[in-house]
């Protein structure tokens, strides 16, 4: 007889934040927000803290209305380094009670204990043993949502440990009637604002009127709103709604080969020059190529976007084309890049600017071609330069026009996720 399943999903509260608190404790009692760089346009609040948050400050909102809220607040700028290293270390944890660990983000992880339950009585003894040596080893609090399944545990966490003495909640299937069902539908995971709109809009208040609807009335009346196409959604919220997920807790699951590699980029100031969005075009090109000889893939598609200055005006671009042969080469795809860019840019100033590949081949079998005579040099230099990169950093080499004011590569080297380190 198979055993159910036991699913956990652990959540480190107000994980930056919390970072910061356990490297810094003098600040322990004090209101505490990671911020953005208010310099570059991006002073937005990443992470804040309980205290913080009793002043009614919100995570995405801008620093200058926390501080009209608290005027005592803490500012830190991000350490995305050091937050990447404390989740690993977290993740280490858990993997020391089941090898079934799954990120769900980085704060965020789900862990299958079925196998390893037995070794440690309840799943509520095990959840707080796990949280009480998080909290010795790391600073950190966490939060565990348990239940039967991703979803419930998920919702477990979300809806219930998250606002416990214990931050610990379990939520089974016998359970949903008093519990999940009594929720509004802006409660359900997976349904933004604009979803909870149109399920009210259908007459679904709640979750459990959205679990009792037949799964086909559902979908007509998903039809009548989004189309036809909208029956794999209206069956996806349907479970949702009633509990029900078959997916496994699977490691590696983000290891699989992408679909796309690219970067996109805000930039400090208005771009109002073919020749200023050129430098950061080709700064992030070489970043994407970089990424993709890493991976061994060489991209067939090449896509450039381009996005307006003005956010109440929508201008810009997003277009792609195929190049002749697949290619990890950064001049090679730059030059396909500039092409985009000039059949497409209106002229009117940039504020952000992406590239992406796609469409991917493995890098060590590739077509000779006539036209590019060069192209193994090109591919040895650039191994070349990842290597010193890998080891001294990107910043150990950067080409001439990043170190123009236009250039954005130095400073990118300083980030990781737009952050700094």
């Amino acid at each position: 007889m198979a055993r159910d399943r036991v699913i956990m999903l652990a959540d480190c509260q107000s994980f930056y934040a919390s970072v910061e608190k356990a490297e810094h404790p003098e600040y322990l009692d004090r209101p505490l927000v990671v911020a953005g760089d208010p310099k570059r346009r991006s002073g937005i609040i990443l992470a804040a803290c309980p205290i913080a948050k009793k002043y009614g400050v919100t995570t995405a909102e801008r620093l200058g209305d926390s501080l009209a809220k608290c005027p005592d607040l803490v500012i830190v700028q991000p350490r995305m380094a050091l937050y990447i290293d404390i989740s690993l270390m977290i993740t280490r944890i858990y993997q020391s009670y089941t090898d079934l660990v799954e990120p769900y983000s980085v704060d965020e992880q789900f862990l299958d204990v079925t196998g390893s339950l037995h070794l440690y009585g309840s799943a509520d003894e095990l959840a707080a043993l796990i949280q009480k040596r998080i909290q010795e080893e790391t600073g950190i609090y966490t939060r565990f949502g348990i239940g039967p399944n991703k979803i419930l545990a998920k919702t477990a966490c979300d809806n219930y440990a998250k606002k416990n003495d214990s931050g610990i909640y379990t939520l089974t299937s016998d359970k949903l009637a008093t519990t999940l069902w009594t929720l509004p539908v802006a409660k359900m995971f997976m349904a933004g604002s604009r979803m909870t709109r149109h399920f009210n809009a259908m007459g679904l208040e709640t979750i459990g009127q959205l679990a009792a609807t037949p799964l086909e009335k559902l979908k007509t009346l998903m039809r009548r709103k989004f189309g036809r196409n909208s029956d794999i959604n209206a069956e996806l919220y349907w479970r949702i709604a009633n509990g029900l997920d078959d997916s496994p807790v699977t490691p590696g699951t983000h290891e699989t080969a992408p679909t796309t590699i690219g970067h996109m980029m805000t930039l400090p100031r208005d771009y109002g020059s073919l020749e200023e969005i050129k430098v950061v075009l080709l700064e992030l090109t070489e970043l994407v190529c970089q990424r993709c000889r890493s991976k061994s893939y060489m991209g067939h598609v090449v896509s450039v976007a381009c996005m307006g200055a003005d956010y109440s005006k929508p201008s810009g671009f997003s277009r792609q084309m195929k190049m002749d042969d697949p290619t990890n080469v950064t001049n090679q795809v730059y030059r396909y890049a500039v092409q985009l860019l000039k059949r497409h840019w209106d002229g009117l100033p940039v504020r952000k600017v992406g590239i992406s590949l796609s469409q991917f081949a493995a890098d060590d079998e590739y077509q000779l071609s006539l036209f590019e005579p060069d192209r193994e040099k090109w591919m040895a230099l650039e191994k070349a330069t990842d290597a010193i990169k890998r080891k001294y950093g990107d910043a150990s080499i950067v080409r001439a026009v990043s170190a123009t004011d236009v250039g954005q590569a130095k400073d990118r080297s300083r980030k990781i996720g737009g952050h700094y380190k």
